[in-house]
């Protein structure tokens, strides 16, 4: 079992540095975790959070840097806090955030042994269990995870699904900002041990690894927003792997919402129905889901697969 560690009040405001900054502070069932104050000594902190240096993004995603944005070490003094699995955890990032242009994701990593403490994040397999992307408008002009981060007081809240294995685990929160290129990259990791989980265990084609996830070449990455086509474009494909129990094969459904961010146990339908492969939806790209108004058929050889009841993907 970790230590938990509680601050005495929420840190939601913190001098930012070119505009730059990180995740400052946790919510997790009530309690407030103080995240790590990267500008002070690192002698004497302690909190859930892995130790970081600076507010500068990170640009080159092959970085070594990418896992927690750090060496990949814990602290001296470091802590984990206990979550049940199916509950909430809210980051918080400097307020006010930015930059509105860009996607949220979060995943968490499996830990060997009892504790992370002393496991570096570089040598995890990671696998994602939230994202949001572009939510509505185009590319250029539109409404993205990053902006409605903002408009939830600089805060993002993921779900730890109820399906998860019971674990220690590093969580990492990452908002990319696409306002400028190469894109920058801003994640932030904090230990915690998962408690009443369940059985599924991510796919090998789920986990991925910090740095070699992301390449410098992948389209969510490497996006213009302020061309000509950028303007008009609807489309956006979100980097890293297939999110966490996205697995069943299903037909798109008809009803139409924008992407959310959380991941939920899914539901068996037959696959005997699914689209045949021959559509316009690249892989990854969104095909379905409570809410969705775009094209449904993905182009061969991918297939519609759930994600969640909100969300499915050409896989």
């Amino acid at each position: 079992m970790g230590f938990k560690f509680a601050a005495l009040s929420l840190i939601t405001a913190f001098p930012c540095a070119l505009a730059h900054g990180g995740v400052l502070s946790y919510l997790i069932e009530g309690t407030i975790y103080k995240g790590w104050s990267p500008y002070n000594t690192p002698v004497g902190q302690t909190g859930i959070e892995r130790p970081w240096a600076t507010f500068d993004p990170i640009l080159d995603p092959k970085s070594s840097q990418l896992a927690c944005n750090d060496d990949g070490t814990s602290g001296a003094l470091q802590l984990t806090a206990t979550v049940k699995a199916g509950s909430a955890i809210t980051a918080y990032w400097n307020q006010v955030w930015p930059h509105p242009y860009g996607p949220m994701l979060t995943y968490l990593g499996l830990c060997p042994g009892t504790t992370c403490t002393g496991v570096n994040a570089n040598t995890l397999k990671w696998f994602k269990i939230d994202e949001s992307g572009l939510i509505n408008g185009t590319v250029g002009k539109g409404y993205w995870g990053s902006g409605k981060m903002i408009d939830q007081n600089s805060s993002w809240t993921t779900t730890i699904p109820a399906t998860v294995p019971s674990g220690n685990y590093l969580l990492r929160f990452e908002t990319i900002a696409l306002h400028s290129l190469p894109a920058q990259l801003y994640p932030e990791c904090a230990q915690i041990e998962i408690t009443g989980g369940g059985s599924l265990a991510p796919t090998a084609a789920q986990l991925v690894t910090f740095p070699g996830a992301y390449s410098a070449t992948d389209p969510g990455l490497n996006i213009d927003i302020y061309t000509n086509q950028a303007q008009v474009s609807t489309e956006y494909i979100i980097p890293g792997p297939p999110m966490y129990g996205a697995s069943v094969v299903v037909p798109p459904t008809s009803t139409t919402m924008t992407r959310t961010s959380t991941a939920t146990t899914k539901t068996s339908t037959s696959a005997s129905s699914a689209p045949t492969g021959s559509g316009t939806v690249p892989q990854y790209g969104q095909c379905g889901g409570s809410g969705y108004t775009g094209a449904t058929d993905c182009k061969s050889p991918f297939v519609c697969t759930i994600s969640n009841a909100f969300y499915s993907q050409c896989l």
